[in-house]
């Protein structure tokens, strides 16, 4: 659960373990799911609805300077996240900001970060990757519809239910109609970004966010190739020595293609990810509508070339055995086909025993 906390390099402030409060708002705290510099998530529990969430607070060792600073990121989180409702989005219930504390109440999710999944050498059947990959690219076609740019696509910010259901998690820098103004919000205008992964590793960004330009929904979509190339894979697109050379090589090198790296890997899925890793904007899929799309049309090649092995290998078989297992168009063949077969197989058994 700790993708649902905005993990950043730890402050002094958050060094030491703060009392688990008993109740926010109107949800009963039972459990703390995870900790990071910031603030931390529990187990809750809704008494109105009788039902389990995850709640996020605050830290309340925090600085008042802290405090402000991160006080705009939660708000903004709850604005974008709430204004959507997509099976693969997180679901943002409820919040509050006021006389000092500031919480978000979301769904429970169980399951696993997809960068844990990663770091633990989890490999991916390829179907798998087109599947996770295409829902959510259509979450994104969702969330760009209603105005908000997610802009921190990223495996901790993926979240993989039982099952394989993925969410879209931590909408705290996404852009969108009702956030706070702090940063100009047209389009047109540059956007520095300034957040935790310039303190890290900035694998996932974006060309035109490595170079401080404007961004749109394209943006996400980069992100999304990104992470789908190092599921394929297991590597991430670039790895610089600094931050500054990963960025150089962001904005202006090409990586090598999946299907280069292995060539087990389906050249069409090699083909998806080099089109959102396309440094020009204009170059990539111009909507996650394009990508799912794409990624739709790999599955049905898949289906039809599965089905046409089957076929093949049904022909290779004894051609009565195989004419009984193959269902005629019209009923009565289909069985008049399989009491043939067990006459031949009875006359048989009898000249045997004479």
């Amino acid at each position: 659960m700790s993708a649902l906390i905005a993990s950043a390099a730890p402050s002094p402030s958050a060094a030491t373990p703060a009392p688990v409060p008993n109740r926010v708002g109107r949800f009963h705290l039972l459990r703390e799911l995870g900790r990071g510099a910031i603030g931390a998530v529990y187990l809750a529990h809704d008494p109105l609805i009788d039902r389990s969430v995850a709640v996020k607070t605050f830290n309340p060792r925090l600085t008042p300077a802290e405090k402000i600073q991160y006080r705009e990121q939660f708000v903004n989180e709850a604005r974008a996240a709430g204004r959507l409702s997509h099976p693969n989005i997180v679901t943002v219930f409820d919040a509050c900001d006021e006389n000092g504390v500031t919480w978000i109440a979301m769904e429970f999710l169980q399951g696993r970060e997809l960068h844990k999944l990663l770091e633990a050498g989890h490999r991916f059947s390829h179907d798998e990757v087109s599947a996770i990959i295409r829902k959510l690219a259509e979450a994104l076609d969702y969330a760009h519809g209603n105005g908000v740019i997610h802009r921190d696509i990223k495996p901790s910010n993926i979240f993989l239910q039982e099952g394989g259901q993925p969410k879209l998690v931590d909408f705290g820098i996404a852009r969108a109609p009702n956030r706070l103004a702090a940063v100009p919000a047209d389009a047109s205008q540059p956007y520095t970004l300034f957040h935790r992964d310039l303190l890290g590793t900035p694998n996932y960004m974006s060309p035109e966010q490595a170079l401080g330009k404007a961004v749109d929904p394209r943006t996400d979509l980069y992100s999304l190739g990104a992470v789908m190339y190092e599921m394929l894979t297991g590597r991430k697109p670039f790895a610089g020595r600094d931050t500054d050379q990963l960025l150089q090589q962001i904005a202006y090198k090409a990586p090598p293609t999946p299907h280069e790296l292995n060539p087990a890997i389906p050249a069409e899925l090699s083909h998806v990810v080099m089109t959102a890793l396309a440094k020009r904007p204009e170059k990539r899929y111009q909507s996650g509508h394009d990508m799912a799309q794409a990624l739709r049309r790999y599955a049905a090649r898949q289906r039809r070339s599965r089905r046409q092995a089957q076929r093949q290998f049904l022909a290779g078989d004894d051609d009565a055995l195989a004419a009984a297992r193959r269902p005629e168009p019209h009923g009565a063949l289909f069985w008049f086909g399989w009491a043939a077969l067990l006459a031949a197989l009875a006359f048989t058994i009898a000249a045997l025993l004479r």
